[in-house]
């Protein structure tokens, strides 16, 4: 089952939401139970073996290391 970055035109709060099939549309906002959802265009990060111990370990600061998921 995928998850979905959506954003709220009720709340105005993003969430992501495992959806159990590709007809998202009426999926409640986890936040306000709102159906005005969004998809947002999400990207996905991808690791090869031994890059990881390359990188410093996170900090949350979105502009530190450009990886982190709250951009």
């Amino acid at each position: 089952m995928p998850i979905y970055e959506f954003h709220c035109e009720a709340c105005e709060k993003d969430s992501e939401v495992l959806v159990r099939n590709s007809d998202w549309k009426g999926t409640p906002c986890p936040h306000c139970s709102s159906t005005r959802l969004s998809k947002k265009l999400s990207v996905f990060a991808a690791n090869s073996e031994g890059a990881a111990a390359e990188l410093p370990p996170c900090t949350g600061n979105p502009s530190g290391c450009g990886r982190c998921a709250y951009n």
